[in-house]
């Protein structure tokens, strides 16, 4: 039995003149949002949903976090942005607070994920050059098949994702793709002297939360060590206690050599990134070499601020752990014929749909949306469920309802 819809007219409407004047580079669920706070969203008839998807984990704080929305308006009012040609009195400030907070000397601030996802890899490769010796123009990163580390040419040059690659080259050399979660595979590519670092997703989010064996991040740590490459960890989505620890690597005791965060760096109220490194790597780069207009404005700094504070304050990691554990057991204990998989850790979790139909995972996010849960299937057959890190026990007891009633329309 296929899902459908039955939309107002005003949702009707509104999603007509979205289709009309916005590209169509998205497919979204055919609901149109207003509002939210905590766990829960609203669209424009006044339905209320649980938000399994937390904007790919941007908002791991949940929906206009009342201290984060205070602490954007009140700099909202006093100053937004100067741009790096000047000096603001938030920077320092910041800076301070990140960089101790995840043991760096010094971090370089950034707007969306993969802006900082270029910045890592152009420090890496400045590195390699001034720090490893490289001859000029030979460095190469190591990145994993099946990655997903943003949308830019550079980064889709190495993406395994046909619908990120078709028609867009050509694309940018300097990079050896390699399996993911294969400690062999790596060890053989690091043998090339002219690798300057290893970039990985400590979880493979966009695949469908691919989580690696146990042991695979401090291995390949180590191998990096051995080969004097860059351990560079994407923790955009993993990062800021989605797993159950502030940042994913955290669980195998892993440093990254360079970190690179977004997303719920400002609790879902805009974009903020940044890269964070010792001055080995940093100050590889100088003054005019690489920068960014509202890369660590005013705004931004009070708002990250605020956000780490947040979710150190309300031990949303410690949620995020024990919630997680939960939600996989409730999930296993649906028996469910159509679910094949599940797997996860913390609240960054994701069930893969056993069908004869293509459109299965599709048709149950419908199902589940009507019933007052959104989810989004990824690469076909695969969910994500990751709420954000305030849901309580009673909360998961009921989305667990959604999703077993939801199921139903599979059969």
């Amino acid at each position: 039995m296929l899902a459908t819809t039955n939309n107002s007219p005003l949702t009707q409407q509104l999603l007509d003149r979205e289709d009309l004047y916005s590209a169509h580079n998205y497919k979204p669920l055919p609901v149109m949002l207003t509002r939210g706070e905590g766990v829960y969203v609203w669209d424009v008839d006044g339905k209320r949903y649980y938000d399994f998807l937390s904007g790919y984990s941007a908002v791991n704080q949940g929906h206009c976090h009342p201290r984060i929305i205070n602490a954007l308006i009140e700099q909202a009012q006093k100053l937004t942005l100067t741009s790096r040609a000047f000096h603001s009195d938030l920077l320092g400030e910041y800076s301070e607070l990140i960089t101790r907070y995840f043991g760096y000397d010094k971090v370089l601030p950034m707007n969306t994920g993969v802006e900082a996802v270029e910045t890592a890899l152009k420090l890496a490769r400045k590195w390699a050059y001034q720090v490893k010796g490289v001859e000029e123009n030979k460095a190469k990163i190591l990145v994993c098949e099946n990655n997903f580390h943003g949308r830019t040419l550079n980064v889709i040059s190495f993406s395994t994702d046909p619908s990120a690659r078709k028609d867009f080259g050509p694309f940018m050399p300097g990079y050896e793709i390699i399996l993911y979660n294969d400690i062999p595979a790596l060890e053989r590519a690091l043998n090339d002297k002219n690798v300057a670092g290893f970039l990985v997703e400590p979880i493979q989010g966009e695949a469908g939360v691919m989580v690696p064996d146990d042991g695979y991040l401090s291995k390949a740590y180590e191998l990096c060590k051995q080969a004097n490459a860059l351990f560079i960890a994407d923790e955009i989505q993993t990062g800021l206690a989605r797993t159950g620890k502030m940042l994913a690597c955290d669980h195998e005791n892993v440093r990254p050599d360079i970190l690179i965060l977004g997303k719920a760096l400002s609790g879902g109220t805009l974009p903020v990134s940044a890269v964070l490194a010792d001055d080995e790597i940093m100050l590889t780069i100088k003054p005019g070499e690489h920068g960014s207009t509202y890369g660590g404005n005013p705004l931004a700094c009070k708002v990250a601020i605020t956000a780490l504070e947040v979710l150190t304050d309300e031990h949303m990691a410690q949620n995020a752990a024990e919630q997680g554990e939960y939600l996989r057991q409730q999930l296993r204990a649906l028996n469910s014929p159509h679910i094949q998989l599940v797997r996860g850790k913390g609240l960054l979790n994701a069930i893969v749909i056993k069908h004869a139909d293509k459109n299965a995972a599709w048709d149950l996010c419908v199902e589940m949306m009507k019933l007052g849960l959104l989810a989004k299937p990824t690469h076909g057959d695969k969910i994500r469920f990751a709420p954000p890190l305030l849901i309580t026990r009673a909360q998961l007891d009921d989305c667990i309802n959604i999703i077993g009633n939801s199921l139903r329309i599979l059969d």
